[in-house]
């Protein structure tokens, strides 16, 4: 089954970048690119893609506001983040808006095709330095008591992903 894919991204270099990269997957299908939120939007309901790739800087609306309306509208659309953010602030309100996957543009093509074909089949793929924000920020608002429910196991994962250890 081949996956279709949507580019949003304010800047045409990258979107032609990205293009030759997934150009190269049998498995995925670029159906669409735009430019601006309003295009992306307009974009999903005519082309109905499995995933968009979305940056969160456009000129009109943000990424987080476009990911918020689609996941409101079209909620089976997958959507992964691939952004120069890598702050707190924006990770959060993305994954708020209900993204399936957060990647830096600064990663490894790897890793993005990853993330695309985790967000494909369900999952939630996060970028293994923001992995570790989102466990730190968990932790942070835990007392050691509540994490008794975990199992040995998992407390040592929870501990891996909190130094930064990569999902390897």
């Amino acid at each position: 089954m081949t996956t279709r894919l949507l580019l949003v991204d304010d800047h045409k270099v990258v979107r032609s970048g990205l293009r030759m990269l997934l150009d190269n997957e049998a498995d995925l299908t670029i159906v669409g690119e735009a430019g601006t939120g309003q295009e992306a939007l307009r974009l999903v309901e005519q082309l109905q893609p499995d995933l968009v790739l979305m940056d969160i800087g456009l000129p009109d609306l943000s990424g987080i506001d476009v990911t918020h309306q689609i996941k409101q509208r079209w909620p089976r659309v997958a959507i992964v983040a691939l952004t120069i953010h890598e702050d707190e602030e924006y990770f959060f309100k993305m994954l708020q808006a209900g993204v399936n996957g957060y990647v830096p543009k600064r990663a490894a093509p790897e890793e993005l095709l990853v993330a695309i074909r985790t967000a494909i089949e369900g999952g939630i793929y996060l970028y293994p330095s923001l992995a570790k924000l989102l466990v730190k920020d968990y932790l942070a608002g835990e007392r050691p008591d509540q994490l008794d429910g975990l199992t040995e196991r998992e407390q040592e994962i929870l501990t891996h992903l909190a130094e930064g250890v990569s999902n390897e």
